[in-house]
């Protein structure tokens, strides 16, 4: 700054007027020299009042310039100490080496410098390490966000937590829909007298009005068994805490009054409208009676949906009724296409196989071609006789056609028809689901999230045995056409049979009405024994399996196969059926590599255990007594232990409701 005072600087246009005045002065010296000592003295003068002023304006610049330098050292030192935000250096070995004065007020210590950054917050390091960005971390009643510089080992903090409640307010007040329905009400009630009916209705609504105030919600009887709830999202997180427990309050219920009605309660939520949440609401209650009933489904704007409950064995629902209209709807749409596409799941079974078959006379009782989607490189040791024998029927085996096959003969007029299954991951083709426009569901499992999109005709209950069985009843609703044959109704038989384990497992009266009509049309009961015959060769591996066998939590029967064995499912499931039978097991899990490289698990119980909410935390499914699931990426140990947690977890849930 003091060369500049010593030697000011002209500016550079200053300059050049003083050149050319300059050279302008040389011509007046040459032609008049006393206009030029003239004209040389005011350009002495100019030149030097031009220098004072740029001195001037340069120590002014100067003195302003020092000024702002100090005034922003000075700020710049208030905002590094005294500003609302954390500063804090570190060392490479995640030690303070420095803190603003802010810091201070979140430590009792009086000086941290040296220690560790757990001292302020254990989060810390892990978001260091791993490069978090946009982390949060707590630090007493405060929430902060933390922006991590590695290279100059810097962490800021900034206070969030005005922003952090908003958010929970915001969350906490966003509106959720409840869809209640009372299970069995209808059947419950038709033949009741009206005083009864009164007195339950009185019950009821006065059970539920308790339930709903003691958590605030508004509730509004809608139909007589129908309930509309409105509340906050705050409520259905205080809700999910209880897991429910309204569903065993209500079998508490049941039993003072001698009347086994139980709900079924669909949940909306979400960042949606109103319209948008009755909707999610109401595909949440179908949901829900889709996998039986007395449960809770919640699903969110996401699509994601969560369940409750579902731990009762399903009572039988379905009436005669609903069968006859089911057929005589079923048939309308078999006469308004131009021919039927029949397939089950992957991997079929006995029920699978035998459905797709009755089906297969429906579509050729009312004059219309059927055909059975049947890949031939995915048939088990267990319906190997059965697919043998259908060769040995050239009438029968004429139906049966490969996917390819089928993706050539299917038009947008064809009906198809999907037994067994609803999840259209597990159908023999999945390309032909979007081949039509009519889609048809016949299952007898409990709904899950996956579903066959735009189906025309649903026929799913949960409450039978078997699809074999739902059917048989349809089939006795079709006109009198096309006979079954006594193949086909042993098939049919045979489907029933396995999937009740001999009439001991999920069988109520119409499963033997059912076993009782195909008997009269000729299904061979020996014949069905001989379908089921076991080789000798997989008993004795099945035997093998069982030997492993360990018991956990008192009666649960726990396999677990060596790693690089690889069994089929239809063994890991016989192993799990074969488990079920001795005695104190009430319920087992069969764990071992199947030969497609998947770790699969087959479970079973005698309806003390839920299987299918086990089996579907692990991305499973099935029913309350049957169930499984495949796993990829894993190995038999890690499943295992995956297990043990999934079921304390569901002790620990049943002892505290």
């Amino acid at each position: 700054m003091s060369d500049v005072k010593k030697r000011p600087k002209l500016s550079n246009h200053l300059w050049l007027i003083y050149a050319v005045s300059v050279i302008l002065l040389g011509f007046i010296w040459y032609y008049e020299w006393i206009l030029g000592s003239i004209m040389t003295v005011f350009l002495v003068l100019s030149f030097y009042y031009s220098i004072r002023v740029e001195r001037k304006i340069s120590d002014e610049t100067n003195k302003y310039i020092s000024t702002l330098s100090y005034r922003v050292k000075k700020v710049g030192e208030e905002a590094l100490l005294e500003m609302p935000i954390g500063i804090i250096l570190f060392s490479d070995e995640y030690t303070v080496e420095w803190t603003n004065h802010y810091m201070h007020q979140f430590t009792e210590e009086d000086s941290i410098v040296g220690e560790s950054l757990n001292l302020i917050s254990e989060d810390l390091i892990p978001i260091i390490r791993e490069n978090q960005e946009d982390a949060r971390i707590q630090l007493g009643d405060f929430e902060f966000q933390t922006i991590v510089k590695r290279e100059e080992r810097l962490i800021y903090l900034f206070d969030r937590t005005e922003q952090a409640e908003l958010e929970s307010l915001y969350h906490n007040e966003q509106s959720v829909l409840f869809f209640i329905f009372l299970d069995n009400y209808d059947e419950i009630s038709q033949n009741m007298e009206d005083t009864t009916k009164s007195q339950l209705n009185s019950e009821v609504t006065s059970f539920l009005n308790q339930w709903s105030h003691s958590f605030g919600l508004y509730l509004k009887r809608t139909s007589q068994d129908r309930f509309l709830a409105v509340g906050t999202k705050e409520i259905l997180d205080r809700l999910e805490k209880t897991k429910f427990d309204i569903l065993d309050d209500m079998h508490e219920l049941n039993s003072e009054l001698d009347i086994p009605i139980t709900l079924s309660i669909g949940v909306g939520v979400g960042n949606a409208t109103l319209p948008e949440l009755g909707q999610l609401a109401q595909s949440s209650l179908d949901l829900a009676l889709g996998r039986g009933g007395d449960q809770v489904a919640i699903k969110d704007d996401s699509g994601k949906v969560r369940f409750y409950g579902g731990k009762s064995n399903p009572m039988e629902k379905r009436t005669r009724v609903r069968a006859r209209v089911i057929s005589h709807a079923l048939r309308d749409l078999v006469k308004a296409s131009d021919r039927v596409i029949i397939m089950g799941h992957q991997a079929p079974d006995m029920d699978s196989i035998g459905s797709a078959i009755g089906i297969l006379n429906i579509a050729r009782t009312n004059g219309v071609d059927g055909y059975i989607v049947f890949d031939p490189d995915d048939v088990s040791t267990g319906v190997y006789r059965l697919v043998e024998a259908i060769k040995a029927e050239p009438n029968l085996w004429q139906h049966f056609i490969d996917p390819d096959a089928a993706e050539d003969l299917v038009t947008s007029r064809s009906l198809i028809v999907v037994v067994d299954t609803h999840k259209p991951s597990m159908v023999v083709s999945k390309r032909l689901l979007s081949k039509s426009e009519y889609k048809v569901v016949i299952d007898h499992h409990r709904r899950a999230e996956e579903f066959i999109e735009n189906t025309t005709l649903v026929y799913m209950e949960p409450y039978a045995s078997s699809t074999a069985e739902l059917v048989t009843e349809l089939l006795e609703y079709q006109p009198k056409g096309e006979k079954l044959k006594m193949l086909e109704a042993t098939a049919l038989l045979s489907g029933i049979i396995v999937d009740t384990k001999s009439f001991t497992l999920r069988t109520g009266s119409r499963t033997f009405d059912a076993a009782s009509y195909l008997r009269a049309k000729g299904a061979d009961t020996v014949l069905v024994q001989q379908f089921l015959k076991e080789d000798l060769e997989l008993y004795v591996k099945r035997s093998k399996l069982i030997e492993r066998a360990k018991i956990y939590r008192g009666s649960i029967a726990i396999v677990r196969a060596d790693h690089g064995d690889a069994y089929g499912p239809v063994l890991i499931a016989q192993t799990a059926d074969t488990l079920l039978t001795m005695t104190g097991i009430s319920a087992s899990f069969v764990i071992a590599e199947r030969k497609d490289g998947k770790i699969g698990i087959s479970a079973r119980s005698l309806g003390e255990i839920n299987v299918q909410i086990i089996m579907e935390k692990m991305n499973g499914g099935g029913h309350l007594t049957n169930a499984a699931t495949q796993l990829e990426d894993t190995t038999v140990e890690e499943v295992e232990a995956q297990l043990k947690d999934i079921l304390d977890e569901y002790y620990e849930g049943s002892d505290s409701e």
